[in-house]
């Protein structure tokens, strides 16, 4: 079974958006062009809440 987790090999600020592409097999370029715009256009502070929420949620993947 897939679990999401945020990714620390590829993150910029948390990993929540590295382990997204992570977990739905997509480019995380895509992800965070596509997260800026949303974010842009629905008035910052919801999408950046929603981005805080998930860097707590989401728990760190566990090392190997």
């Amino acid at each position: 079974m897939k679990k999401l987790y945020r990714n620390s090999e590829n993150k910029i600020f948390a990993g929540v958006i590295g382990g997204l592409g992570e977990y739905f097999n997509i480019d995380p370029v895509l992800l965070r062009i596509l997260w800026i715009f949303t974010v842009f256009f629905t008035g910052f502070m919801p999408g950046i809440i929603v981005y805080l929420i998930a860097v707590f949620v989401v728990p760190s993947k566990p090392k190997k």
